[in-house]
């Protein structure tokens, strides 16, 4: 994935794409900083969670720019959200989630807020790559409060 947005880097360039390039000089400069800190190459699932944390940071300031009544800004971090998501796997539908937290639950048998921790065991290493685990979160603490 690595090459993937190197190669996208250089094509973006090639066809002066400012914003794109902007946005891929960013993500890159990210993964070099976790390359950094981990002193090693990193795998396919770390890249994807960097990415993941960005698009995440970018949701977060997209809000306080719609609190604040700049669509301007909003709008230009939702054009960097969509450049990010490329490189995610495709996300679960909500029908997919809710069905594999169904099944965790008829495994797992959680009976009260107290087994959040071992549904979540359970479950993160289905869906991390490819869910936003607060969502995931917090449709089971709904699921363990009824």
């Amino acid at each position: 994935m690595y090459n993937q947005i190197e190669n996208d880097l250089k094509t973006a360039m090639k066809a002066a794409d400012k914003f794109k390039v902007s946005v891929l000089r960013m993500l890159k400069s990210n993964l070099q900083a976790e390359k950094i800190n981990k002193k090693c190459d990193l795998t396919e699932a770390e890249v994807i969670s960097v990415i993941k944390k960005q698009v995440k940071v970018r949701k977060a300031s997209k809000e306080e720019y719609l609190k604040y009544n700049r669509q301007d800004l909003a709008d230009s971090l939702e054009q960097e959200i969509a450049i990010l998501k490329k490189y995610l796997p495709e996300e679960l539908t909500k029908e997919e989630l809710d069905t594999i937290i169904d099944e965790v639950f008829a495994t797992v048998k959680p009976q009260s807020i107290k087994d959040m921790k071992k549904v979540m065991q359970v479950i993160t290493p289905l869906v991390s790559s490819r869910a936003d685990m607060g969502d995931v979160s917090k449709k089971i603490k709904e699921k363990l409060a009824n």
